[in-house]
């Protein structure tokens, strides 16, 4: 057991088994973080719509626990000032964009509402075709979400055609319009009065049922963990068993059997020993004749 291989073999599992424990520990944890997110999710959802402004102010987003959570707002679209919103997947994971429209209250404030998504035309280094926003004074009601930030996914880039971003940032586009922004966006679910012509497809409500396969996976590594020593110990006892019989046959080849040696088998004995104690005559040698046997007898 003190060979080198016995000892790495030794050394690689006892850092095999933290190492799996660990992995283990950080799948359960991303477990409980997809649950607490969709009772998040559902709570929010299942709540009543409140006026943005109870939630949001400009340079303020949501609190982590308003994520998702039903507000309302009243004004009228800017469409002048609209964004859109590139590399966004639609239904059948199609590539396309996502509208951003700001809508001015009455108070002079802006808030961003995405009123959803439009697939990509042919030409990507222009302003898309956009379904026309409503005119006139309306009241939207959306999910409020944070603002987006590099890492999540999307990452800014430079050199954009003309209104056309990457991310929904509040500041950055409250710097170009101008006016006050609110702080994240509205993920819009209704408009009243009711738009009428096509409008952007609206964005689905975010899964809140599926809780991924992180706690399969969390068991799995444990038992991996617990799985290594188990399969030391059947190492050890093949490497012993192996040895044992490597050993017996050894020890079978140097005792010799039936026959082999110097002393073995009764024609030595035979050669030896004789009869009474007189050697016998080689059987190998000629054979006397007959006839030399009665001409002894006549002389």
């Amino acid at each position: 057991m003190l060979s080198r291989q016995w000892v790495i073999l030794a050394l690689v599992a006892l850092l095999l088994i933290p190492a799996m424990v660990r992995l283990g520990f950080w799948q359960w944890n991303r477990h409980e973080e997809r649950v607490a997110r969709n009772e998040l999710i559902a709570a929010s959802l299942a709540a009543d719509p409140v006026p943005v402004d109870e939630l949001t102010a400009p340079g303020r987003g949501p609190a982590d626990g308003d994520r998702y959570r039903p507000v309302t707002a009243t004004g009228t679209y800017d469409t002048r000032d609209e964004v859109v919103v590139r590399q966004r997947t639609g239904a059948g994971k199609r590539i396309g964009y996502h509208v951003l429209t700001p809508l001015v209250r009455a108070d002079g404030t802006a808030v961003l509402v995405n009123r959803g998504w439009i697939p990509t035309g042919e030409d990507l280094t222009r302003f898309p075709d956009v379904p026309p926003a409503p005119t006139g004074e309306v009241t939207v009601t959306g999910r409020l979400m944070p603002d987006e930030r590099t890492g999540e996914g999307v990452k800014e880039k430079e050199g954009l055609p003309p209104r056309q971003v990457m991310l929904i940032d509040s500041g950055r586009l409250a710097r170009e319009l101008d006016r006050p922004v609110l702080g994240g966006y509205l993920a819009l679910a209704e408009t009243s009065p009711e738009p009428s012509g096509e409008q952007p497809e609206l964005l689905p409500e975010p899964d809140h049922n599926g809780i991924g396969a992180h706690l399969a996976y969390a068991f799995q590594w444990w038992l991996f963990a617990a799985a290594v020593p188990v399969g030391w110990v059947v190492l050890v006892r093949r490497e012993l068993r192996d040895r044992a019989a490597e050993a017996e046959r050894a020890g079978k080849g140097a005792g010799g059997g039936p026959g082999a040696g110097s002393g073995g088998g009764p024609r030595k004995d035979a050669e030896r020993g004789g009869i009474g104690g007189h050697p016998v005559p080689s059987p190998t040698g000629p054979a006397p004749s007959a006839l030399g046997t009665a001409d002894r007898r006549a002389d």
